[in-house]
């Protein structure tokens, strides 16, 4: 079974970018779908984005509505490793980021492998 762990979480200020990254292990990586997810204090835990298990220019991808082209899913099989930029934070996108991934079909988003989460908080 895979495991997770999510990096470059922090503070920033509003109109600002962060690069988060989440390392894989334990498992073939590219035999899994990988997204990203986040909760803010007193809500649920919402979709952000998801990438399909190849890599590279073909991959596919999805992203919550809200999201509105403001952030970017990437992945690299050679390195087990998914990467959610973020450009143009907003202090409403202050919330803990998760890394997800499943053996599920692309798009169902039965995700079921999580990592603990990293802290992202943005200033206004």
């Amino acid at each position: 079974q895979v495991q997770l762990v999510e990096s470059g979480g922090g503070l920033v200020q509003a109109g600002g970018s962060l690069r988060l990254s989440c390392a894989a292990s334990g498992s073939t990586f590219s035999n899994y779908v990988m997204g990203w997810f986040r909760q803010a204090p007193g809500k649920e835990r919402e979709f952000v984005a998801e990438i399909s298990r190849n890599g590279g220019n073909t991959a596919s991808t999805a992203y919550g509505d809200w999201v509105k082209g403001r952030f970017t899913i990437s992945r690299d099989n050679t390195k087990n490793t998914v990467w959610l930029q973020m450009d143009n934070l907003k202090p409403e996108d202050t919330a803990v980021y998760y890394c997800a991934a499943t053996l599920a079909r692309w798009g169902t988003r039965q995700f079921n492998y999580w990592g603990l989460g990293t802290q992202v908080t943005v200033s206004s």
